[in-house]
């Protein structure tokens, strides 16, 4: 576990849910800032690296349930 603030806990939202929120979470995030996400749907494994090389957004690390997003520009 990690003691660093969480942006967001999606909690067990479905992927396809979750791409979507979470795309509209970044883009009010100012460009290269770090953004903590929650995900625990078993899904978000796969799909989240995936939607991260699909949209820029890096995925700069992640320990299910934890991921750490940077922001594109």
């Amino acid at each position: 576990m990690t003691a660093e603030p969480v942006d967001w806990d999606a909690g067990e939202m479905g992927c396809g849910e979750l791409v979507l929120e979470l795309r509209l979470r970044l883009r009010e995030r100012a460009p290269h800032s770090l953004f903590h996400l929650i995900a625990t749907d078993p899904g978000a494994l796969e799909d989240l690296p995936a939607w991260s090389r699909m949209t820029g957004n890096r995925l700069e690390r992640s320990e299910h349930p934890h991921y750490w997003f940077r922001v594109k520009e």
